[in-house]
């Protein structure tokens, strides 16, 4: 089904939260590198870890091998943890409660079904040139708004 590897960094960021926050992520294929960034006024760390995930799959044309490191550990958690259950109980929590930021995770779980992707955490903030592009972005993301 595969037929590229793609390398994606991704990291959100937020000043204040709910505050002014933006997303960025590095992707690398076959020795070339693509940078994207983007913010929004009002929003939520969460939301902004989510929306670098998201738009770094819409990048993608076909489907892809994909490596996808985040320092966020909500993401990983709740795409190779708690989905599952999520979408069992109709996108509710465990106590039967809405799932927060749904219309984020329901985007990410349409998206991720075309391709072959494994999911890494990375310690934010420690000196991997990687996430700390990717942190950069995001903040230039909220600087541009």
């Amino acid at each position: 089904m595969s037929t590229k590897h793609v390398q994606i960094y991704t990291d959100g960021a937020c000043r204040g939260n709910p505050g002014i926050g933006g997303w960025g992520a590095i992707l690398s294929y076959n020795g070339t590198q693509k940078e994207i960034y983007g913010g929004e006024q009002d929003t939520t760390n969460n939301r902004m870890e989510l929306m670098a995930v998201i738009e770094s799959l819409k990048v993608l044309n076909k489907p892809s091998d994909i490596t996808i490191n985040s320092d966020s550990k909500y993401v990983l958690s709740g795409i190779t943890e708690w989905m599952p259950n999520w979408k069992k109980r109709n996108w509710k929590t465990a106590s039967r409660k809405p799932v927060k930021n749904v219309d984020l995770w329901q985007q990410l779980d349409d998206l991720i079904q075309q391709h072959t992707i494994e999911w890494l955490w990375v310690k934010g903030h420690s000196g991997n040139a990687g996430n700390d592009r990717a942190d950069a972005l995001a903040n230039l993301g909220i600087d541009t708004l």
